[in-house]
């Protein structure tokens, strides 16, 4: 009975067990298994994490079957219980647990079916093959991987011309036939392709004209490269078997453009636009078309700063508000026949107008570096300018660009070149610029550095993107492969990465793990050897792996440690770093030592200098120079130069410089080197430049006599003398004629074979050595002369060359023929090449020079001579040099007067003089000044001739030259008229007499300067004047003298004023085309002690600029009626005061707005239409808006005022007008009108067509967002941020929404549902919902939130639930409940 029992009870656990296993079997996910002829998803086998992402996970680890976090996670998904009841199961040997092995059996199979290996080597293959394409398609210079290749075809037969072209950018590419390319409409049978890479030019059925070289040119930023071939066409005609084959002959090239004009050094104004400009010979060629400009070596791009304008014969570089970092040598280059020709100069950027008088000038170079979340370290250059003192220090300053306003980062002056920046915000763009101060004042701000975003640097590396088969990406992420590690781990390697004496930078590598979350970091703080750590970040929310402790002091050394904090909880904190103690000062470099100057040119100097023996720390220097006797010095350059020479441009000529130096480091500028010794400012001496004009003078038959035109240069040092070489006809090599030099521009050549041919050359020679040779001569028959007529005239001079004369000058013929010479035949031609001669005169002239009348300024003329005898006119001399019709700037002519003592006297003033050049006077062009009756005197450029007793022998033409330079050069005629007024008024300076007025009969007008009237009793004055032997009294009476004592009262006042500083320019105003009023004056006469205050209603103005030219200006950016009143502007010294008053009120302030209002319609853009839900906003743009102006809309000429469905208005920058629920009738032409008290200024925008529809959409969309925003789900009454609740209360939590429909609400618990069960409650009503927690653990903290949402939209609103113990205190920032 028993065992009975037993057996039905086992019978019954089996069937149990059975019936359980059954059941659990059900339970199991089932999978889908593809046959072999389908392809397996990798996801398939992995149920946590995506296929792809593991497999590359693995095969990235290593070579070997990885232990993967996926494996964890699926025995995990497996349950104890489970396993447990598996193992039951099995003992009883059911069917269900053998289909799960089969399955598991299964599982494994089709795992170990992916070939590991095969995948990782495809993976690495690809991904190799994708950088190696990447790094071939990076920056290339373009080029031909298969070049043109030359093709000879028969007529009537098709041609290809193929090539293959790469480079990266992808170049532009241009077809060329006999140099022409191949543009616009082609010819019938020329077809141009492009396919994969190839280039084709195919010509169909070809003729002889399509023959030639064909030529590809491909361009980029990077360069370009050429590729040509020729094209033979060959004929054959008849039946007959004769061929004739076509052939091109090649084509001289084009002749190609040169550079005629070019820039000059240039010196811009910080601020101001720079222009520069080059001039071409001739048209440009097409391959010249790509004129390029260089700064410092780098090419200029075009963008919204920098213009480039090529025309056919003129380029140009504009560069909009330059600044001092566009300072230096720019260079243009343009591509010739023989490769390229360069024009090179330097560009001064000047600091502009100081903001406050004295201060410094503006830093440059402003860098930013190491940017992060929340951080970046800036470096920067300090200004040459210190102004009326030292640099004390700097303020940097930061803008957020959504914001646009600049923020002081630094209270406190900062001394060095570099500055952390913390506290930013992440994800936002700044911009950030520094200011010099000293002393006076805060000087002008920097260039701004271009806009940087805040962000993680690291971001980028977190994600790996590997290209598989395809087209396919896997896309791991460092965050997919942390698990569910939420907690960060700690920080490592913290350390210093600057340091100085002021600040210590730590930086540290972010912990790995991180925490699936964004990181905020803590720093702590603790002296060397002692464990009593404290926040060192204190309430700063550290976003970035760098922080910036200021706070430390000196002589004590600290170390620190880092915590990583996010959302989930704070890590432990790092190991500590290496003690960290505060660095030495950054001392200033030294200064630099043997300052050279060189002379170069008239207006420039080569500067040489020593560089300090450490020169570690220097980033270049800063030149200065000073006139000789001005004690005023000027910087030269306000970009650091790097290298020890310069040429310093601008200087004047003939003037005394000293220059000195200083190092710029980065903490600062050295002190000024020691002075160079002084040098004048003039021309280098070097070689002559090349004669000219070789010519037969004469021929006895065994000599010739030859003669040159001088050199047009003689560089800098007088010709000393010239050598001739000569050669045969039949010899190829040049025989010296005289091993002494000659003397003169005339040699006889002896020795000569008659009736042989003879070439010769001419060299000059100054002190500095040999010059070039002149071109050879033509051939000169050696054969004796015997013709009547002379020979030809020869060194041809011009003298006096202005914009409507010149004098021409030349020496008689050496050969006079068979009679005396009578006379010469001037001719003349326009243009440099032109051989359409005019005479100048009508008859022959007698003399050897003749004034050149009626030419046009700015025309090119050329000049010949010949002589006449009684047998004719003889041969022409050689034509002179192209010489242009202009007055050169500073050319002065010849004055005549009487000196204080009575003599007459003629003066000339050279602008440009050297020490050794001499004035040469001469009379009728070649008569010396008898000394007897004439003394020279010259005082530096000033030469005067003073006649010891002028008469009528003295009587004609007076010229005179500066020796050295015989383009200075003036002429006057004294005449008899001349000589008469001049005796008469010499005779009245030698013989004063007595001088009576009356006022009856007719007066003469008598100018008598005196120093001071005394008055007598009455109304009469006496006048002594005590020169020569009497005394002259002149009496004055009546109300003339009254007027006449005012005048001279009001004279010496301004001679009073005028001798202290005073106003050269009084206060006005002008408005600028960006709207502004600008108040100016200017004062003159200023020195070091002088000082500028302007006052507006007897309150002073301290926001007026100061210009070091004595330019003062107030600028007024936005005009109101508070610029109303009285402006006032006051100059004094220790020598005076002046003032200038201006009034700005009334009509005159009235004037001000019209002229404003003007500009303001000027700056007005186009109409634009901005959609709205409830219409239509048409509107304009200004630079701001006055009442002042008015402005009226119009639709189809008729005039919208304010009604129902048209609505009008301004603000500071807009005018517009809103059309309230437009319609098909509101198409059509909109009009704005701005009157500004003048003129009409209007505005246009046709709202009609397709504009219309895509308005009406836009706002019919919006429509529709508006009634979808207004109706949403939304919380009204949201809850606290965080709520502090003492374990086993119950904590309630209410929130309120709105909507339509009504929003259904939902509570969450760290993003996930909460249902009513157990110890939470959820209540909903109508517009509310209550989450109630009976007896609240631990357990129950976390974040919460509330979830509404309805058909239109959705918010969550999220609280942070804290449960403390009883005996504890709650969070300071938590609500207690």
């Amino acid at each position: 009975m028993a065992t009975k029992i037993v057996r039905e009870l086992g019978q019954e656990q089996q069937t149990e067990q059975m019936s359980h296993g059954v059941q659990m079997s059900s339970q199991i996910k089932k999978r889908k298994f593809k046959s072999s002829e389908e392809t397996a998803s990798p996801s398939d086998f992995y149920p946590i994490i995506p296929g792809d992402v593991m497999s590359v996970k693995e095969i990235l680890t290593g070579p070997k079957f990885p232990r993967h976090r996926t494996w964890e996670v699926l025995r995990e998904t497996l349950s104890n219980e489970e396993l447990h009841e598996r193992d039951q199961w099995t003992l009883f040997g059911n069917e269900a647990e053998k289909l799960e092995m089969s399955v598991i059996r299964n599982q494994r199979v089709v795992r170990e079916r992916v070939d590991r290996c095969a995948l990782r080597r495809e993976a690495e293959r690809k991904a190799s093959l994708h950088m190696k394409l990447i790094e071939d398609l990076s920056v290339k210079a373009p080029d031909f991987s298969v070049p043109l290749r030359a093709h000879t075809v028969w007529t009537g037969m098709d041609v290809k011309l193929s090539c293959s072209v790469q480079g990266c950018p992808l170049p532009s590419i241009t077809w060329y036939k006999d140099d022409v390319p191949l543009r616009g409409s082609l010819p019938w049978n020329y077809k141009l392709t492009q396919k994969f890479g190839l280039h084709l030019l195919e010509i169909r059925r070809c003729s002889a004209e399509d023959a030639g070289e064909y030529k590809v040119v491909v361009r980029s930023s990077l360069g370009e490269a050429a590729s040509s071939a020729r094209l033979t066409v060959s004929s054959h005609e008849g039946a007959e078997a004769k061929v004739k084959r076509s052939w091109t002959p090649n084509q001289a090239p084009e002749p190609d453009a040169q550079l005629a004009s070019s820039f000059p050094p240039t010196f811009v104004k910080e601020g101001d636009d720079l222009v520069l400009r080059c001039s071409f010979t001739s048209a440009l060629l097409p391959f010249q078309q790509d004129v390029t400009w260089y700064r410092d070596g780098l090419a200029l791009r075009r963008s919204s700063r920098v213009e480039l304008q090529t025309g056919l014969r003129s380029a140009g570089l504009t560069l909009k508000r330059a600044h001092k970092e566009h300072e230096g040598l720019y260079s243009v280059r343009l591509r010739t026949w023989d490769g390229t020709v360069e024009h090179r100069a330097y560009v001064y950027v000047k600091d502009g107008p100081a903001v406050v008088l004295g201060a410094p000038g503006s830093p440059l170079q402003l860098q930013c570096s190491d940017l992060n979340r929340d951080y970046v370290f800036l470096s920067w250059i300090p200004p040459s300018a210190d102004g009326a003192a030292a640099v004390q220090g700097y303020f940097i300053e930061r803008c957020d660009i959504g914001v646009g306003k600049w923020e002081r980062c630094n209270a406190v002056l900062y001394r060095e070149c570099h500055f952390p920046v913390m506290g930013l915000k992440e994800n936002t763009m700044y911009q950030f610029r520094v200011c010099a101060v000293n002393q006076a004042g805060v000087g002008r701000p920097s260039k701004p550095t271009d806009p940087v975003l805040t962000s993680d640097p690291l971001e980028p590396s977190r994600t790996t993107v590997v290209k598989v088969e395809r087209g396919r990406e896997i896309v791991i992420t460092k965050d997919q492969l942390e698990g569910q590690i939420r907690v960060p781990f700690s920080p490592t390697d913290v350390c210093v990465c600057e340091l100085n004496d002021t600040y210590a930078v730590l930086s540290w590598t972010e912990p790995d793990p991180r925490g699936r979350e964004p990181l905020t970091y803590a720093v702590e703080r603790s002296l060397t050897g002692k464990e009593s750590w404290h926040l060192a970040s204190l309430d700063m929310n550290v976003l970035s792996a760098r922080f910036a402790a200021f706070d430390q002091q000196k002589g004590k050394s600290y170390t620190y440690r880092v915590r990583s904090i996010n959302k989930y909880g704070i890590s432990e904190p790092s190991l500590p770093s290496k003690p960290v103690s505060l660095g030495l000062p950054l001392g200033v470099p030294a200064p630099p030592h043997g300052v050279l100057s060189i002379r170069d040119t008239n207006s420039s100097v080569l500067l040489k200098w020593k560089e300090p023996k450490i020169t570690e720390g220097i980033v270049g220097y800063y030149l200065y120079c000073s006139e000789v006797g001005s004690g005023q010095w000027k910087t030269i350059n306000n970009k650091p130069i790097t290298e020890t020479r310069f040429t310093v441009d601008g200087l004047k000529t003939n003037k005394d410089y000293v220059f000195r130096v200083k190092s710029v480091g980065l903490a600062g500028n050295s002190i000024y080197s020691d002075e160079s010794p002084a040098i004048r400012v003039k021309s280098a001496i070097y070689a002559p430049s090349r004669p000219s004009a070789v010519a037969l003078l004469r021929c006895t038959g065994s000599e010739m006599l030859i003669g040159w035109r001088a050199p047009a240069n003689h560089g800098g040092d007088p010709v000393r003398g010239y050598y001739l070489d000569q050669r045969e006809k039949s010899q190829s090599s040049w025989r010296e004629v005289n091993v002494k030099a000659a003397p003169g521009r005339v040699h006889e050549v002896t020795g000569l074979k008659e009736g042989s041919f003879y070439q010769f050359r001419v060299f000059a020679a100054n002190v500095v050595g040999l010059g070039a040779a002149s071109e050879a001569s033509e051939l000169f028959l050696c054969e004796r002369w015997t013709t009547a007529e002379p020979g030809c005239p020869f060194d041809l001079e011009f003298r006096e060359v202005r914009r409507s004369s010149l004098v021409l000058m030349w020496a008689e013929p050496l050969y006079k023929g068979q009679s005396e010479i009578s006379g010469y035949v001037v001719e003349i031609s326009e243009g440099a090449e032109s051989e359409d001669w005019t005479p100048v005169a009508s008859g022959p002239v007698t003399e050897t020079h003749l004034k050149v009348p009626g030419l046009q300024e700015g025309q090119t003329y050329r000049l010949r001579v010949s002589a006449v005898n009684a047998a004719g006119v003889g041969a022409s001399s050689v034509a002179s040099e192209p010489v242009q019709a202009q007055t050169e700037a500073g050319t002065k002519e010849i004055e005549i007067g009487v000196d204080n003592d009575g003599f007459i006297f003629l003066s000339f003033e050279a602008p440009d003089g050297a020490d050794k050049d001499v004035f040469k006077w001469s009379k009728n062009y070649g008569r010396a000044i008898d000394a007897g009756r004439a003394r020279l005197e010259d005082n530096n450029n000033r030469s005067v001739l003073t006649f010891s007793s002028a008469s009528e022998q003295d009587l004609g033409l007076y010229t005179v030259e500066l020796s050295g330079n015989p383009d200075v050069s003036s002429s006057f005629t004294f005449t008899a008229e001349d000589l008469e007024r001049l005796t008469e008024l010499s005779w009245h300076v030698r013989n004063p007499r007595l001088v009576s007025l009356s006022r009856q009969g007719p007066l003469s007008l008598v100018e008598i300067l005196f120093d001071q009237i005394s008055l007598s009793r009455g109304s009469s004055a006496q006048l002594s004047l005590g020169r020569a032997k009497n005394q002259v009294t002149l009496v004055f009476v009546d109300k003339k003298f009254q007027d006449i004592l005012a005048k001279s009262e009001a004279n010496r006042r301004n001679w009073k004023r005028k001798s202290g500083p005073h106003f050269e320019e009084f206060l006005s105003w002008t408005v600028t085309s960006d709207c502004e009023m600008i108040l100016k004056c200017k004062v003159t006469n200023m020195s070091k002690d002088t000082r500028v205050t302007w006052y507006k209603d007897g309150l002073e103005l301290t926001q007026v600029v100061s210009e070091p030219s004595g330019v003062s200006s107030f600028t007024v950016q936005q005009v109101t009626r508070k610029e109303l009143g009285l402006y006032r502007a006051v100059v004094k010294d220790s020598r005076g005061e002046d003032e200038s008053v201006l009034q700005l009120i009334d009509e005159e302030f009235e004037r001000v707005l019209q002229q404003l209002s003007k500009q303001c319609a000027l700056s007005a853009g186009p109409v634009c239409i901005q959609c709205t839900a409830q219409g239509f906003k048409l509107y304009c743009s200004l630079k701001y808006y006055l009442n002042y102006i008015k402005t009226s809309w119009h639709f189809k000429e008729q005039r919208i005022d304010l009604q129902e469905r048209t609505k009008p208005g301004s603000s500071m920058q807009k005018v517009w007008v809103e059309i309230f629920s437009p319609t098909e009738n509101d198409k059509g032409k909109y009009t704005l009108e701005m009157f500004d008290g003048q003129e009409t200024h209007r505005r246009f925008l046709d709202l009609s067509g397709q504009a219309f529809a895509d308005a009406l959409l836009e706002h019919q969309r919006l429509k529709q967002v508006e009634f979808a925003e207004k109706n949403r789900a939304r919380v009204t009454k949201g809850l606290p941020d965080v709520v502090a609740i003492m374990e086993n209360k119950s904590l309630c939590l209410t929130c309120f929404a709105d909507g339509d429909p009504a929003p259904e609400m939902f509570w969450l618990k760290n993003d996930r549902e909460v249902a009513s069960a157990g110890q939470y409650s959820v209540s909903n009503q109508s517009g509310s919902s209550t989450l109630t927690i009976n007896h609240v653990t631990a357990e129950d903290s976390g974040n919460y939130s509330v979830f509404v949402r309805n058909k239109h939209g959705s918010q969550t609103v999220p609280v942070t639930v804290s449960v403390y113990k009883r005996g504890e205190s709650p969070r300071a920032d938590a609500v207690q409940m």
